[in-house]
């Protein structure tokens, strides 16, 4: 099995661990959700019981 000569490929290694390192993650991080979180009430919501007849 014949040896690779590893300056191309090491270069391409390089460049591609740069690439993820360095430009991808300000890309991922700068996402927006498009519905934000809101807060909830600390009320309960007010029900009312079933009048109707159960037979």
């Amino acid at each position: 099995m014949p040896q690779l000569n590893p300056s191309p490929w090491l270069a391409i290694f390089i460049f591609s661990w740069l690439i993820l390192l360095i430009i991808i993650p300000p890309k991922i991080l700068a996402h927006l959700n498009p519905n934000e979180p809101s807060l909830q009430d600390s009320q309960q919501p007010k029900t009312s019981s079933w009048t109707w007849p159960w037979h």
